[in-house]
Formats: structure tokens, C-alpha cells, sequence
């Protein structure tokens, strides 16, 4: 049984890593397990880099933490011009896979408060008279009427992050 370390204790970030390894590796049994590091970036990264480097550095600061794992996930969350979206990071001891989510537009109210320096999960629990959306469902389900989630998108780009696990031929080790 593989060990997948998720570099977050966030329910909905650790439910969809379980289910895109279990998609794109059905014969294998997996545990997940959540645990929290810092990303070493803001708390609400303003750009496609910071963002990466967040998921980048979860994964660094996770395996200093847990040195025997099979898998190691990194998922950052952040906004890039209009747009919130997440970068997936996955290392194993010989690959990296990385992909972005799909992004979502934002209303001009939640940017303008952004920029004021609230996350938009803050913003989406004031927005949507909720509380600790992005421990739910995130802004994507409440913009979406529920339609998404935060686990259905990112468990997608999870999956394009697995691409050079499910076919190393094609891609080296780094």
C-alpha cells in the first residue's frame, strides 16, 4: 500500500488527492494522510507564480516532515488577475507532476477586497452569509450553485499533475 502524504489538513484538498490517485491508479490501494506545513507564501497568493511556489514549497516542507512517503501533494490556492485557480504539485523520490486547476472568474466585489488583503474564503463566507467555505466546498461551489466543488476541479488537475506518474516512458526522472 502506497503512502500519499497531502501537504494540507484541509478535508476538501486531502478528499481529492484519495480520489485522483484512486482514479488514475485503480489497482492500487493508497492511504492519505493531511498534515499541515507552511507554503512560505502570503496566505492569499496575487499571482500564478506565488502560487506555484506555494505548492512547490508545501512539498518541500512536507517531506522534511514525513520522510517516508511513497507520494507528496502540494495544492495552492491563489488568484491571477480576475481569476482564482490552484496549483497542483506531486513528487515522488524520482518524478514531479504539475498541473493548474481550471479558474474561475470572481466577482468585482470579492477582488476589490482581495486586493484590500481578505482570502477569498473570507470573503466567500461574508459574501455567501457562510462560515469556513474553503474547508468546504470553496468559492467554486458557491459561485457554481453547487454545480463544482473545490475537490471535483481540483481532483481533475490532480490527475493531469499524475500524467508522468501514469506514463514514465514518456517522461524522465528528474
Amino acid at each position: 500500500m502506497s503512502k500519499i502524504i497531502v501537504a494540507s489538513a484541509n478535508p476538501a484538498k486531502i478528499s481529492a488527492v484519495a480520489s485522483a490517485f484512486s482514479q488514475a491508479f485503480p489497482e492500487q490501494s493508497f492511504t492519505v494522510e493531511g498534515i499541515s506545513v507552511a507554503s512560505e507564501v502570503r496566505d492569499q497568493p496575487l499571482c500564478a507564480d506565488e502560487t506555484l511556489l506555494g505548492a512547490r514549497n508545501r512539498v518541500k516542507n512536507a517531506r522534511k516532515l514525513q520522510a517516508d512517503a511513497d507520494f507528496y501533494v502540494g495544492l495552492e490556492a491563489g488568484i491571477d488577475g480576475n481569476f482564482t485557480f490552484a496549483w497542483m504539485v506531486i513528487e515522488n523520490h524520482k518524478q514531479r507532476g504539475e498541473a493548474r486547476s481550471a479558474s474561475l472568474p470572481l466577482p468585482p466585489i470579492a477582488l476589490e477586497k482581495i486586493q484590500q488583503g481578505i482570502e477569498l474564503g473570507d470573503v466567500m463566507d461574508d459574501m455567501f452569509n457562510q462560515q469556513n467555505v474553503k474547508q468546504k466546498g470553496g468559492a467554486i461551489a458557491m459561485l457554481t450553485n453547487h454545480t463544482l466543488s473545490r475537490s471535483s476541479v481540483y481532483q481533475q488537475a490532480l490527475i493531469l499533475a499524475l500524467i508522468p506518474f501514469m506514463n514514465e516512458q514518456w517522461f524522465p526522472s528528474s
